[in-house]
C-alpha cells in the first residue's frame, strides 16, 4: 500500500448503475480506489480502465464522486424508479477513511431512507457505527442489510492480507452495534484463501466471533482471480507465501477455483455454521463485493 493518497474530486452523470449476472440489477459507488489495499480485491482490475496499475495507483489514486448524493436523489425521484434493491460498495469500500471528510456514504443513505428505497451494504470499515441512526431508521422503513467483510480472526494476518483495514475485532464490534440497533447486519467470511485463510481453525474462528457479534447470517465464497487482480495477487502470494505460489498457478489457471475446491469449501463451511447454530438465522441479502460466482446469498 501506498504511503501517501492523492485523492481526485470528480462528479458522475449517474449513481446508480446498472449490471447484470448479480442478485441485484443496480451498484452504487461513492469512490473509485481504495486505500484498505486488499491485495485479493477483484475491484484492483477495474483501474486498469483508467490507465492505471492494479498495484500501487488502486490504493494511492482515490476518485470522489462529490455530486453522488445529490444524483442519486434525482434518480430515487423518478417515476420511473421502482425501489429495486441496489448494492452499495461493489467496488470499493464505501467507509474507507475520506468518507469522515466527504461524507457522501452516508449523503446516499440519507437518500434511500427518505424514499425507502431498499439497498444493501458492504464493508471492512467501522466508521459505519457513525451512520447506526439512519441505517436504523432505513431499515423501519424498508429492506437494509450491512455485510462485514472479514476473512480471519488473526489481526496480524489480517494486516498482512488486507493492510488498511480496521483489525478484525473492532468490525466485530461495529457489526454488534448495528445488530443491537435492529439492522439486518453479517458477515462475508469472502474470499476464503485457499492455503490461507482456508483451513478449519480460522473458519471456525471467524464463524464463532460472528455468532457472538450477534450476525444474522454468514456467507463464504471462493478467492476469483481475473486479470489484474490476478498478477498483484500472485505476486504478493510469491513474496510473502512463496510454499504456494506452485500450488495458486495449478488451481487458478482460469479465473475461478476448480469447482471441487469451491464445493469442499462450502461444505466446510457449512458443517462449522451449523455446529454454531447459525444457519437458522435470517439471511436476507448477504452477498460480497463481487462478481458472478462470488456472491453468497445463502448460508455457505
Amino acid at each position: 500500500m501506498s504511503a501517501t493518497v492523492r485523492y481526485e474530486e470528480i462528479t458522475c452523470r449517474s449513481a446508480m448503475n446498472r449490471v447484470s449476472g448479480m442478485p441485484f440489477r443496480w451498484s452504487l459507488n461513492p469512490y473509485r480506489g481504495c486505500v484498505h489495499g486488499c491485495h485479493y480485491c477483484f475491484a484492483r482490475r477495474f483501474h486498469a480502465y483508467l490507465d492505471l496499475n492494479a498495484g500501487d495507483d488502486f490504493t494511492s489514486i482515490i476518485f470522489v464522486k462529490t455530486n453522488v448524493g445529490r444524483v442519486l436523489r434525482e434518480e430515487l425521484s423518478l417515476r420511473s424508479w421502482r425501489r429495486e434493491m441496489v448494492s452499495v460498495g461493489t467496488a470499493t469500500d464505501p467507509y474507507q477513511p475520506i468518507e469522515g471528510k466527504y461524507r457522501l456514504t452516508r449523503t446516499c443513505l440519507e437518500a434511500f431512507a427518505d424514499w425507502s428505497s431498499p439497498m444493501t451494504l458492504v464493508t471492512k470499515g467501522t466508521m459505519v457505527v457513525r451512520d447506526v441512526d439512519v441505517l436504523a431508521e432505513l431499515s423501519r422503513r424498508t429492506e437494509c442489510t450491512v455485510c462485514f467483510s472479514i476473512i480471519t480472526t488473526d489481526p496480524q494476518l489480517a494486516r498482512t492480507l488486507e493492510p488498511g483495514t480496521p483489525p478484525p475485532a473492532k468490525r466485530f464490534d461495529a457489526l454488534r452495534r448495528l445488530a443491537d440497533a435492529g439492522v439486518n447486519a453479517g458477515v462475508l467470511l469472502a474470499p476464503v484463501l485457499p492455503g490461507i485463510t482456508d483451513d478449519k481453525a480460522n473458519i471456525e474462528s471467524v464463524v464463532r466471533a460472528a455468532s457472538d457479534s450477534g450476525a444474522r447470517f454468514l456467507s463464504a465464497t471462493m478467492l476469483n482471480l481475473k486479470p489484474g487482480t490476478k498478477e498483484h495477487y500472485l505476486e504478493f502470494v510469491e513474496s510473502k507465501y512463496p510454499h504456494l505460489t506452485a500450488d495458486y498457478g495449478r488451481l487458478f489457471q482460469r479465473a475461478y477455483a476448480p469447482a471441487w475446491l469451491q464445493t469442499d469449501m462450502r461444505r466446510r463451511v457449512a458443517q462449522v455454521t451449523a455446529g454454531f447454530g447459525m444457519a437458522g438465522r435470517p439471511n436476507r441479502a448477504g452477498r460480497e463485493t463481487a462478481e458472478p460466482q462470488q456472491l453468497g446469498l445463502s448460508m455457505a
